[in-house]
């Protein structure tokens, strides 16, 4: 009987182990920006840092904003574990109605978490 328990504890430390793999983790120091109050003819630009606080290398797949006026450009290389990288979202609001806004960027890893909500907003005035 204790050979039949030591085996059981025996493969279940086994499986446990098999599953424990090595995972990236992605955290950013904030998820949300806000560009304030900016004239229209004015090109709005911030960057979102993130650290790979996991025991892999994290790699971004893809960043896609929720409109064309905003365009994210990011580290393309695998970031090591404890290494940080960078998002860079460019916001251009001409032709765009006046007033708040705030959009969107989804971004896809590796890691955890699978997906990133980042936010960009501020109130734009047309020119004078």
């Amino acid at each position: 009987m204790k050979k039949i328990i030591m085996v059981t504890m025996l493969m279940m430390a086994m499986v446990t182990t098999a599953f424990a793999q090595k995972q990236a983790k992605i955290v950013f120091d904030k998820t949300t920006w806000n560009f304030g109050t900016f004239p229209e003819s004015k090109v709005q630009t911030c960057t979102f840092t993130f650290k790979n606080e996991g025991d892999a290398p994290l790699i971004i797949n893809q960043a896609v904003a929720s409109c064309g006026c905003t365009v994210p450009t990011y580290t393309k290389k695998p970031i090591a574990p404890g290494e940080t990288g960078t998002m860079k979202v460019t916001y251009n609001g001409k032709g765009k109605f006046e007033g708040h806004f705030k959009k969107s960027i989804t971004v896809r890893t590796n890691g955890t978490p699978e997906v990133v909500r980042l936010y960009v907003e501020g109130d734009m005035t047309v020119n004078d």
